[in-house]
């Protein structure tokens, strides 16, 4: 699916199953990730995010996802979507797991020129221990009830959730940045003019970029779009559609107001931020819906790969790190809660999700895993 599904069921072989009700998505775009982990089949995985890919099948799978501050991780080796929304990092089935990995995957690698501003490294795991007495977290407003969306028994699990950070001590108010409603119109722009440029004008790279290529991925996948376009799912026509309509159209107008307004977008955070250690909210509205059958309208597959991507999309377009834990569980099924830090402080991150994770006596499983 090219990482455009927000849902598993858009994946070339078939749906991805979750493993704590195979007739639900697993989410997307890193399906098998999350759901190999939850089921206890894998220890750790990687997962990409453009909007929300790692911390949606988190999310739904109920695994710690952490989609690490822009440019913490080298993108070198992934094929490229969009060079300001591309991330790497961790799914993993505990907070512990995710900064070990994150350990591992963080710094510079002297080919991604995204990483020039990379703070000096950080030891993840010993940030673990530090508690959260004291820490302010911010419970934004806007991350919750959204209209015709979201789902009571999600805001109720992930404000419980918050509950129990307060009793650990930290310090939670609530706080409110509006833009956070438009920042999906953002997002949107960036994702379809952006992705036409660089994932298909450009298969993948584009031009003008100063970090490392590579020829043959670029080779294969131009061949391959071309023989077989109309493998494609629905979401990635649709991209293709919008993205080369707008730009025929607009010649690039819109893109670049979008990447403008991130920048507005962006200091909104940090000044919400400047007061607070993290920002917490649902990652997500729903709990994993029903997998779409085969041969489902185009409007109910698209519908279906990107009703969820409201809270996760944002922190693309800004490179804030954010954490995806399981909050708990409604209807049955895992709901997350995010915990969003200061750009680089995604140690900040991890400790507030490992002092829930302490807090909680660890994360549920799937039932038979």
């Amino acid at each position: 699916d090219l990482c455009f599904s927000g849902g598993s069921h858009t994946s070339r072989t078939g749906p991805v199953h979750n493993p704590w009700d195979r007739s639900k998505t697993a989410g997307g775009s890193s399906s098998g990730s999350a759901a190999l982990v939850a089921a206890g089949a894998a220890d750790l995985a990687m997962g990409g995010d453009q909007g929300g890919s790692i911390r949606i099948p988190s999310a739904f799978c109920g695994t710690v996802g952490h989609k690490p501050t822009h440019g913490l991780v080298p993108y070198t080796g992934a094929f490229p979507i969009e060079n300001t929304l591309d991330h790497l990092g961790p799914i993993t089935r505990t907070v512990r797991d995710a900064a070990l990995m994150l350990g591992v995957l963080a710094g510079p690698d002297g080919l991604d020129p995204r990483q020039r501003a990379t703070p000096p490294p950080v030891d993840y795991l010993a940030a673990l221990g530090g508690g959260v007495s004291g820490l302010r977290a911010g419970v934004l407003a806007e991350g919750f009830a959204f209209p015709g969306l979201s789902q009571p028994g999600v805001d109720d699990t992930v404000r419980a959730a918050i509950d129990t950070l307060a009793a650990a001590g930290a310090v939670v108010s609530p706080v409110s940045i509006p833009w956070h409603r438009d920042a999906m119109h953002v997002w949107t722009v960036i994702a379809t003019d952006g992705v036409v440029t660089q994932m298909i004008d450009g298969n993948g790279f584009g031009m003008n970029w100063p970090g490392r290529y590579d020829p043959e991925l670029i080779a294969h996948y131009a061949r391959g779009r071309r023989e077989h376009a109309d493998d494609l799912p629905e979401t990635v026509k649709a991209t293709m559609f919008a993205g080369r309509h707008a730009i025929d159209l607009h010649h690039g107008r819109y893109y670049a107001m979008a990447r403008n307004l991130a920048l507005e977008l962006t200091a909104a955070y940090d000044a919400a931020l400047a007061g607070l250690d993290v920002l917490v909210l649902p990652t997500l509205p729903i709990v994993a819906s029903t997998i779409p059958p085969a041969g489902v309208a185009r409007e109910e597959s698209i519908a279906r790969s990107t009703e969820m991507i409201v809270n996760t999309a944002p922190f693309d377009v800004t490179g804030h790190p954010a954490t995806s834990v399981p909050a708990g569980l409604a209807d049955g099924l895992p709901a997350g809660m995010m915990i969003v830090g200061r750009h680089f402080e995604d140690a900040t991150c991890l400790r507030v999700a490992h002092a829930f994770e302490a807090a909680v006596g660890g994360f549920p499983t799937p039932p038979g895993h």
